[in-house]
């Protein structure tokens, strides 16, 4: 059984509103944060998970938390947001002014990561995930979350910057179902609770029906979500 893996954003912080970088500022998650955090469970009910894995700063292990989510979570230090060095805590339009073109996918933060390490951190996990059986639910950041959804691909981090991920958004990486040595992204940065009940044809029932494997549980009678759509979200430094 391959690994499918359920990516999720946290939820507000004070410096996502503001746009400042957030890499290993530990700040909490606002009440916004909070109750956008407590609806995953909604958005996640249902579906049984074997592994659950969040990052070590306190505004994702309390999204995992208030998700209220089995089994316990384990503390994965590789999920940790991009350390922007001189960068943390300003704001991108800021930087621009002192330094003409810069991007995070292609410059890294002096004296923090450089866009190579978080790549080569990025492979060091997914190197693990791979090993993992079932739905594996991780809980990471913004800019940490684009790079690996770009590395599960094969793709290299530069490819980042083309990946938008909201806060408090969910995302599934799997397997092609008729080729199984091909990872995909089956959904991206879905942040619409109301889009995951619409009674729809949802992309999980395809995914299913193609020969997937994202739950083990039939859908009547675990209450899961039967609409899962991608909607575009406004751009938000992490």
């Amino acid at each position: 059984m391959y690994p499918q893996l359920f990516l999720v954003r946290h939820g507000e912080t004070a410096w996502t509103v503001s746009g400042e970088h957030t890499g290993v500022t530990d700040i909490p998650l606002t009440a916004r944060g909070e109750v956008e955090a407590r609806d995953l469970a909604r958005r996640l009910r249902g579906i049984p998970f074997t592994h659950m894995l969040t990052s070590p700063r306190q505004r994702a292990r309390r999204t995992c938390e208030l998700a209220a989510l089995n089994p316990a979570p384990e503390i994965e230090p590789d999920l940790a947001e991009w350390n922007y060095g001189d960068y943390e805590g300003r704001r991108s339009a800021d930087i621009l002014q002192t330094r003409a073109g810069w991007n995070i996918f292609l410059d890294g933060g002096p004296n923090g990561e450089s866009p190579a390490q978080v790549s080569d951190r990025a492979d060091r996990l997914i190197a693990r995930l791979r090993t993992l059986k079932g739905n594996v639910a991780l809980f990471t950041h913004g800019h940490f979350g684009r790079v690996l959804a770009v590395r599960w691909i094969g793709l290299p981090v530069t490819e980042g910057q083309r990946f938008q991920l909201d806060i408090a958004s969910l995302s599934i990486f799997g397997y092609d179902p008729h080729h199984h040595e091909v990872p995909v992204i089956v959904m991206w940065n879905s942040n619409s609770p109301a889009g995951f009940e619409s009674g729809t044809t949802s992309a999980i029932d395809r995914w299913e029906n193609e020969g997937g494997e994202i739950s083990d549980s039939p859908r009547e009678q675990t209450g899961a979500v039967t609409d899962w759509t991608s909607s575009p979200g406004e751009a938000v430094d992490p």
